[in-house]
This record gives C-alpha cells, sequence and structure tokens, in this order.
C-alpha cells in the first residue's frame, strides 16, 4: 500500500510542491526509458563497459602487457578466452584494460567539449549581434572541417599519443554543442520569464549561466550521449594510424592495426577488439536513442 501511494504521489498531476513535481518527472522518465527495450540494452552495455573498467584487474585473468613467446596466435580457448596475439598476450585482458582506455576518453572529450560548446552557443544565441556572428562564424569554420580529417592533422602536429588524441577530438566536438545550445537559446531568449529577469536586475551572465545553460541540459545530454560512439570510433581510428594510445597500452584501435596482419589466419587477433568497438558504440548509440525520445520535449505526448 505503501508503494501505491509512493506511485500516486508522484504521478499526481497537480503536484503540491517543488520537490514533488521535479521527482514525478524524474519518475515519468524513468518509466518511459524502462519501456524502451533497445534503451535497456544499450544502458545494460553501457553499465557493463563501466564495470568492466572498474574491476578490470579481477575481471582479465592475465596481465595485459605480459608476454609468451610460446603462446603465440593461440587461437580462443578456456585458458585464453579471446585468444593470444603475435606477442602470446591474452587478447580477453587487453579487451577488458582497454575499456578503461576507451572509457577515459569518452568522459574527458564529453567534459572538454560540450560544457565548452554550451557555453559558447549560449552566450551567441542570448548575446546576439557581433558576437554571434563571430563565434557562430568560427564555429561554422570547424564544422566546415571532416572531424576526423581535423582531428588527423591536430594530432600529427602535437604529436602522437593519448592525451593529444583525447584533446584533439575535443576540439573537434565541440562546434556541434554549440550550434544546438545557440539553437535552444534562440527559441526562449525573449520568453517571459527572461523578461522578468531582466527587469528585476539581472546581468546578462546571470542569465545565462542560470537560466539557459539549464534549459539546453537536456538536448545537450543526448547529443552528447549519441556523439559517444563517433567519440570511440574517431580514437579507434587513431589508435589504428598509430596516432593514439601508445604501445603497450592495449587500445582497441591499436590492437586492430596490430592484428590486420593476421586477418586471414588468425582472424581473432583483429576481430576481438573489433566486436568490442561495435558493441560499445551500439550500446551508446541505444542509450542516446532512449534518452532523447524520454527528454525531448515534442515526444512528450508519446509517453
Amino acid at each position: 500500500m505503501a508503494f501505491t501511494d509512493m506511485r500516486n504521489w508522484l504521478l499526481d498531476e497537480s503536484p503540491a510542491s517543488r520537490n514533488q513535481a521535479r521527482f514525478g518527472r524524474i519518475f515519468r522518465i524513468s518509466l518511459a526509458f524502462r519501456g524502451n527495450a533497445l534503451a535497456m540494452v544499450g544502458l545494460v552495455i553501457v553499465l557493463a563497459l563501466i564495470a568492466m573498467a572498474a574491476f578490470a584487474p579481477w575481471i582479465a585473468t592475465h596481465d595485459p602487457i605480459a608476454q609468451d613467446t610460446y603462446a603465440r596466435l593461440r587461437p580462443p580457448s578456456a585458458a585464453n578466452w579471446m585468444g593470444t596475439d603475435e606477442l602470446g598476450r591474452d587478447i580477453w585482458s587487453r579487451v577488458v584494460f582497454g575499456a578503461r582506455i576507451t572509457l577515459a576518453i569518452v568522459i574527458l572529450v564529453a567534459v572538454l567539449a560540450a560544457p565548452a560548446g554550451l557555453l559558447i552557443g549560449a552566450a551567441a544565441g542570448y548575446l546576439g549581434g557581433w558576437v554571434d556572428r563571430v563565434l557562430m562564424g568560427i564555429t561554422d569554420i570547424f564544422l566546415s572541417m571532416p572531424k576526423l580529417i581535423l582531428a588527423l592533422a591536430l594530432v600529427a602536429a602535437l604529436g602522437p599519443g593519448i592525451e593529444n588524441a583525447i584533446l584533439a577530438i575535443a576540439v573537434t566536438s565541440w562546434p556541434s554543442y554549440a550550434r544546438i545550445a545557440r539553437a535552444e537559446t534562440l527559441t526562449f531568449k525573449n520568453a517571459d520569464f527572461i523578461a522578468a529577469s531582466r527587469l528585476q536586475g539581472a546581468s546578462s551572465l546571470r542569465i545565462v549561466i542560470g537560466h539557459i545553460l539549464p534549459l539546453c541540459t537536456s538536448s545537450m545530454i543526448v547529443r552528447v550521449t549519441l556523439d559517444m560512439a563517433g567519440i570511440i570510433l574517431t580514437a579507434a581510428g587513431l589508435g589504428f594510424i598509430g596516432l593514439g594510445a601508445q604501445p603497450p597500452l592495449p587500445e582497441w584501435g591499436a590492437m586492430i592495426a596490430r592484428g590486420r596482419t593476421f586477418i586471414l589466419d588468425q582472424w581473432w587477433v583483429a576481430t576481438m577488439p573489433g566486436f568490442a568497438i561495435i558493441v560499445v558504440s551500439l550500446g551508446f548509440c541505444f542509450l542516446g536513442d532512449g534518452l532523447r525520445d524520454v527528454l525531448d520535449p515534442k515526444s512528450g505526448e508519446k509517453h
């Protein structure tokens, strides 16, 4: 009975307090999200990636960088679940520890690119005039160049390494967030609550940070989640050509590059990390689609 009362309280169409309205919205979003099968599959995959990265030392069966010349290119077996590579290293253990690198790249790129793009886009949309023209002009310059090509150029200039790869991917990712934030800002910059804030003496900075940025958060979360698959593929591409994480780090793209030599006879060397990239990318795509369905106000009537 207590659970039923709590559910009715959360689903009340006329909340009596701000907290009731806030918790009720979260509860409705969770119900809608749970009803999306693909979104739940994506959530499970992402949570599995996080768990794999967090508990890698306990999940891995071998040292990911330990070499064994007597165990070179062994096929998948009970001793080596995904086989071994040309240096006798256990591929399963390298894939597990590679999850840490992949998750670190995704999180750091999101932390660097999303806030920068959100702030630039909101400032351009709210202030308008020459500020909008200058900021969006710079944004259009970055958008006019393919992400992977620009990332390759930046990493080639900065030098190979995982830190430079993360910086290059972040530099190529922020323009799309800026465009979204600007479009969102233009939809409500002339709203009554913004005008009321101006009449109360609120500065432009306070309005942007206190009112506009929170309203852009939902669409930004969806966009970041959907972009994570592209971030993973870009990082893998940089690792594949030797500009990302450097040996002996178990980065999935670099593992594919080393395994392509044996693809015909020892298919597992390149296939296993490639399969990991595909599964994780699909997981983020499914999760992003689910979040878009439940967080997009235009789709609220469907739920």
